[in-house]
């Protein structure tokens, strides 16, 4: 069977989503779209993360209960699908009592029949924001003023720059030390492929060290909001309890023989997609719970950076955040897509200014494909084109190289630089108007190139923009053998000066 499962990771609830995990939600619906163009059975899975002590907090202080917390979150997140015009096939929460907990239930018993689960005493500095235990080591400071005499703050989280919590407790722990050699040999065979080449180095470093054994539950009392395990006082830990999520999805754990043979069809991913602070827990624990399972690994971890925002991480104590509703709402859903796509590099951190996003929209979309193809239809409109014309072979060539190129670079999760390629051709197709001065010599068959340029363009761009693909696709009619041409708005009208100052 020709499948294709690919996911996103789920995002964590604890506020709106943002333009970080929208960004990851646009990635992965570029490769389901140019898998499905490929002909392959495409399932797309994503969802959202439910549980722990930080959402429970964070509905405590909206005055919340985390229930109706959690579901507030959960349709914004799934307004993202409309706004972006993302296809993804099925949404998972994890507080989904039939479809998610029998699943993650299914495998932490798994995992304790293996006897890879024990009980263990435990006290250690705990970052809520990371949803882990952090080591002396890993503690950083900083300064709480502008120059070198401020007072410094130290023993901070590096992720959150926030002090850990002391927590000590008695929690179920996974053997995680059992599987690194067996985790690090697959990495380094590439029968467990990770993407970049940065980020695969980063693991096997990582494992070089030793992996340590890993809490995977909670007191109760001290996290009431989460999977309860039944005959103890613990609830699952987020990680084990969202990492089954790829899995419960399909229908693992549950009882229904439609959903038994679902599993069985999709299951391995074929790609998961995550950002890199998550890479550790997808690199290295989700494996190493799959081995305990005895279930197939999934094939291939493509992981991307963060966005910065003017240079800056992200942060919504200093105001720096963008709203992906309210960009598309000023911008639209294609140019959005386009400029994170192209800007932000597939598999490195990338920046967002509203500056360089109207520079982008400007040179690339309106005076680029928006250009090419409104001369390209205006010279078309109304012309009949004899049946016997044929392609020039330079052009045919040209198209050929350009969509080799782009699969070469999708499939090495470089979508900026498939993108680059697409637009070299919509370049060429530019100098080749401008020389052939078609406005003049009224040539068919020079406009019939240039159509077939155009037409080639619109399946090439697709993934990526799909709603301008399809806008162009209705102008470009092939009607019994004979092309129809017909008008069409611009489909990118200059932005002749921001409103966002």
């Amino acid at each position: 069977m020709n499948k294709f499962y690919i996911t996103t990771s789920i995002v964590y609830v604890n506020a709106p989503p943002h333009i970080g995990f929208t960004l990851e939600l646009i990635q992965t619906d570029v490769l389901a779209r140019y898998n499905r163009q490929k002909g392959r059975e495409v399932w797309f899975l994503t969802g959202t993360d439910e549980h722990g002590i930080k959402v429970l907090r964070a509905a405590q202080k909206a005055g919340l209960k985390p229930g109706a917390f959690v579901s507030k979150i959960a349709t914004q997140v799934k307004n993202l699908k409309k706004v972006f015009n993302l296809s993804w096939n099925d949404f998972i929460r994890t507080s989904d009592k039939k479809r998610h907990w029998p699943g993650a239930l299914k495998l932490f018993k798994i995992l304790a029949a293996n006897k890879d689960i024990y009980l263990k005493k435990y006290s250690g500095l705990y970052c809520v924001g990371c949803e882990k235990f952090i080591t002396e080591k890993e503690l950083v400071s900083r300064p709480v003023g502008r120059d070198s005499s401020s007072i410094v703050t130290a023993g901070l989280c590096p992720i959150h720059l926030k002090k850990p919590e002391f927590i000590e407790e008695e929690n179920f722990f996974f053997k995680l030390s059992k599987y690194g050699k067996k985790i690090e040999s697959l990495i380094k065979s590439r029968k467990l492929e990770i993407i970049p080449e940065s980020r695969r180095n980063e693991i096997l470093s990582f494992l070089k060290k030793g992996a340590e054994d890993i809490s995977i539950s909670r007191l109760k009392s001290n996290n009431s909001w989460g999977i309860p395990i039944p005959n103890s006082n613990q609830t699952l830990y987020v990680w084990l309890d969202a990492l089954s999520n790829y899995i419960s999805a399909v229908g693992f754990g549950c009882l229904a023989s439609k959903d038994k043979n679902k599993f069985k069809k999709l299951w391995p991913a074929d790609v998961h997609i995550v950002g890199k602070d998550i890479i550790r827990f997808h690199a290295v624990i989700w494996p190493a719970f799959l081995m305990s399972a005895k279930l197939p690994l999934f094939k291939k971890l493509l992981v991307h950076g963060f966005i910065t925002i003017e240079g800056k991480k992200i942060s919504k104590s200093i105001g720096k955040v963008i709203d992906p509703f309210e960009l598309a709402k000023k911008y639209n859903t294609d140019p959005v897509r386009y400029y994170l796509l192209r800007e932000i590099p597939s598999d490195n951190d990338g920046d967002f200014s509203y500056q360089k996003f109207e520079e982008r929209y400007n040179t690339d979309l309106a005076n680029g494909l928006g250009n090419f193809a409104s001369r390209t239809i205006a010279l078309a409109n109304n012309m009949d084109f004899p049946d016997d014309l044929k392609v020039l072979k330079e052009i045919e060539v040209r198209i050929e190289k350009t969509r080799k190129t782009v699969d070469f670079r999708i499939n090495e999760f470089k979508l900026h630089e498939a993108l680059a390629s697409i637009w070299e051709l919509i370049k060429f197709g530019d100098r080749y108007v401008n020389a052939s001065r078609p406005w003049e010599t009224k040539d068919k068959k020079t406009i019939f190139n240039l159509i077939v340029i155009l037409d080639n363009l619109s399946a090439l761009i697709e993934p990526f923009l799909p709603e301008t693909s399809l806008k162009i696709k209705k102008a470009i009619k092939w009607e019994k053998g004979k092309l129809k041409i017909k008008k069409i708005k611009p489909l990118f009208p200059k932005i002749e000066s921001s409103s966002f100052n």
